[in-house]
């Protein structure tokens, strides 16, 4: 369990806290002294797989919960389980004797790859579902209930998507014809569940547990804006109380803890972001100048001279890139326009305009606090252009003359577009992630010509990788339940899905009948995705999008010019 994994936290302190809940729930993680033999990890010898609190195996759990961040990181699912001793697949499991395997956060947004594996998939926020999960749980092992019956139940308990219970026609090559309930007692759709401010656990604000030197704070769950690719406007937009963090802080002080990670989709929408600020500049003070403010993620059209001022006499600060990649640089702002081209921002209802942008370096450029911009870009969104591409490296060039720091940096940090489950963008088409690489050097060489050599070595910085991971997101974001058999059949034959192959993956697919080709084209706004029974998309928005961007691909194409969706 990660440090910046707040849900899973909370819901360990609340079961924890809560008399109500009939449960003890401990911590597993993947510990240092675990070896690591090809894409395997074994305990040491004579060793059990046990849990941090109690040391008690794993595979004796009434409940597992496995919490998976993005769906390229799906095939961890079988290590741990091979490393728990727990059997793969649900249908091979018995109730009663082998835990219940629950899956949840963001790995899941299409809970379809890991259908025939997990028993239940956990949708928002689960405070209230994981609780009654729990209670229905300790009921029925009490009263011996069979697995299927009890699985029923769970299925009717709001947030809770149980696969078992629904039936899929899958098609040829890739695909659904159709999901649907196997008994009128079994809902046809599952929602997210989202709590009100006042139901929020204080977990999910500030992190219940720290490593001894690193706390967390959460000031803000949600965005207030929803761009058409993103799932970070879909739970509603909620606040930190104030005087939770403010509590936090003094407990921080009391162990000694000097790190504070400011974690937010965007640290600028919290309202009492100053009274933090200020807040955090005496926890620096009290800490004798040796704490680091850490402070994860900023809207550059949000800027303002204040909130710049305040960061700036915070002292050491830093953002999670820097801290957790680069391990160096400090004073930097990350600026997220997505797309060079105006258009393309209006189309996906981004709001990161070349006018509010300009304004924000005009900004950084009066404070001398700040010294490196890190600009984020998609790459290979429908319909992009040659000259789209070359727009960023403009883009980056324009951005630094303006900035004026002869010693400063321009960090390009490019990332493929991917349709995400459960947003506008879900069944827009995908580049083959084979193609990304080739994209990415066509802006480094634009860069580069732009420049010259000198200046491209000192003040810029074009990041990109995670191509493996990137095969794996583009049939995992798009798959149904086949997909989850060929990661499996991955996993048995030592494949290490950080050296994932083109080449390997549709060689796998190839054994299951499936085509990758398939899971990387447009789908129609009317016809079924494999997430179908916890698809909540608007059709009409969905169809609007996809009419925008046929129209933008006539415009490029031109007089006599072919147009291919």
């Amino acid at each position: 369990m990660s440090l910046m994994c707040m849900g899973p936290m909370a819901l360990y302190d609340l079961i924890n806290r809560r008399s109500d809940i009939p449960a003890v729930a401990e911590r597993a993680i993947r510990y240092s002294c675990l070896r690591t033999r090809g894409n395997r990890l074994t305990p040491p010898d004579g060793e059990i797989y046990g849990t941090i609190e109690s040391a008690s195996p794993v595979a004796t759990a009434d409940v597992v919960g496995i919490s998976i961040t993005n769906s390229g990181d799906l095939p961890s699912f079988f290590r741990l389980m091979d490393l728990a001793g727990i059997p793969r697949r649900a249908a091979d499991r018995i109730f009663g004797k082998h835990p219940l395997i629950v899956g949840g956060n963001g790995g899941f947004a299409n809970p379809e790859i890991l259908a025939d594996y997990v028993d239940v998939v956990a949708l928002g926020e689960g405070e209230i579902s994981m609780a009654e999960l729990i209670r229905t749980v300790h009921r029925a092992r009490r009263a011996g209930a069979a697995g299927v019956s009890v699985l029923e139940e769970l299925s009717r308990i709001p947030g809770l998507y149980v696969p078992a219970m629904y039936d899929c026609e899958l098609l040829p090559g890739g695909g659904v014809a159709a999901v649907r309930p196997r008994t009128s007692r079994v809902p046809a759709k599952v929602r997210p569940q989202f709590l009100e401010l006042d139901g929020l656990h204080a977990a999910h604000f500030v992190a219940p547990i720290s490593n001894g030197t690193r706390g967390v704070v959460v000031p803000t769950l949600g965005c207030r804006w929803a761009c058409h690719f993103c799932t970070l406007g879909v739970p509603p937009f909620r606040q930190a109380p104030f005087e939770i963090l403010e509590a936090y802080l003094e407990e921080l002080e009391k162990h000694g803890i000097a790190q504070v990670v400011v974690s937010s989709p965007t640290f600028t929408q919290y309202g009492k972001r100053y009274a933090l600020l200020d807040r955090l500049r005496e926890h620096s003070r009290r800490m004798d100048g040796k704490a680091t403010t850490i402070i994860g993620s900023i809207r550059a059209d949000e800027l303002s001279s204040r909130y710049l001022d305040a960061v700036s006499e915070l002292g050491d600060t830093g953002h999670f890139f820097t801290e957790l990649k680069l391990g160096g640089p400090r004073g930097i702002v990350t600026i997220a326009p997505e797309f060079a081209a105006p258009d393309l921002v209006r189309i996906f209802n981004k709001s990161m305009t070349p006018q509010r942008v300009h304004r924000s370096i005009d900004l950084l450029r009066e404070n001398d606090h700040f010294a490196h911009i890190m600009l984020y870009f998609i790459v290979g969104a429908p319909g992009e252009t040659t000259q789209d591409r070359r727009a960023i490296a403009e883009y980056a060039v324009d951005v630094f003359r303006r900035f004026d720091r002869r010693n400063g940096t321009v960090i390009l940090k490019l990332q493929q577009f991917m349709p995400e489950p459960g947003t506008v963008s879900q069944r827009l088409p995908m580049a083959d992630p084979a193609l990304t690489a080739r994209w990415v050097e066509e802006i480094r060489e634009h860069l580069y010509e732009l420049v010259g050599g000198e200046a491209y070595e000192r003040n810029y910085r074009v990041l990109w990788g995670e191509s493996s991971r990137l095969l794996l997101e583009s049939v995992c974001l798009r798959g149904d339940r086949r997909i989850g058999y060929v990661l499996e059949t991955l996993h048995d034959a030592g494949t290490d899905p950080a050296k994932l192959s083109a080449a390997r993956l549709r060689e796998a697919l190839a054994a299951h009948g499936l085509d990758h080709r398939r899971y990387l084209q447009r789908l129609d706004p009317y016809e079924p995705v494999p997430w179908d029974v916890v698809n909540d998309v608007d059709r009409d928005q969905e169809s609007q999008l996809m009419a925008e961007l046929d129209r933008r691909a006539i415009e490029a194409a031109g007089p006599g010019g072919l147009l291919v969706i």
